[in-house]
């Protein structure tokens, strides 16, 4: 297993208890999560609160893909910024998909083959309005390069949710539900079975959570 950054476990320990204390959020299915290999985790995308919550309720230390703008941040807040994604062990990748996001490949691989967790918002963006949009191949491309499985993830009570709004006092119910793994080793031979692939975890992820589901990209 890989080990769990120190700004993690601190964060974890102090924020993370915090946002578990106040928000509560119910969790089902982490039995989904394999002990004993990496997986891919992936779930729909409805507030920047998502990450939070994803790496509050897993007892096991989660490698975020963020957007690589967080990683060339300037000035003083851009120097904090990078510096806590660094810490935290996050993933670098470029938007513009393609070729572009073959450095987060190269940096995901190696954590999920030692037995680590990657997680991805395959939609590749926030959703706009509350519904699941088309999902993007990356996340079944690196499973089939890394030989894991990809275990979906719904989740729900984010939306809207604002950086400000996490620690208020309020709170309204958020759930999180894992589902069983999807196995891609082997099955994603073509662009074909690829995007197949792609369309089978986001039904996944929509038996989860309940979204509508929208045929097309999310607009960035």
């Amino acid at each position: 297993m890989t080990r769990t950054p120190a700004l993690y476990a601190v964060a974890d320990a102090t924020a993370g208890r915090a946002l578990r204390h106040i928000w509560r959020p119910r969790v089902a299915g982490l039995e989904h999560l394999p002990a004993d290999r990496g997986a891919i985790v992936c779930a729909n995308h409805l507030s920047v609160g998502d990450q939070l919550f994803l790496g509050v309720t897993v007892p096991r230390h989660i490698a975020f893909w963020a957007k690589a703008e967080y990683f060339r941040a300037t000035g003083l807040r851009g120097a904090l910024t990078r510096r806590v994604v660094t810490g935290m062990g996050a993933i670098a990748v470029e938007r513009a998909g393609g070729r572009a996001v073959l450095g987060a490949f190269d940096a995901a691989v190696p954590i999920l083959r030692a037995g680590g967790l990657v997680a991805i918002f395959p939609e590749g963006t926030r959703s706009p309005d509350g519904r699941l949009y088309r999902g993007r191949t990356g996340a079944v491309r690196l499973a089939e390069r890394a030989g894991v499985p990809i275990v979906p993830a719904g989740i729900t009570g984010t939306r809207g949710a604002r950086p400000a709004d996490l620690f208020r006092p309020w709170r309204r119910p958020v759930s999180i539900t894992f589902g069983p793994p999807l196995e891609v080793a082997g099955r994603a031979g073509t662009a074909a079975a690829i995007r197949a692939l792609t369309d089978e975890l986001i039904a996944a992820i929509g038996e989860l959570s309940g979204q509508e589901y929208v045929p097309h990209y999310a607009p960035r």
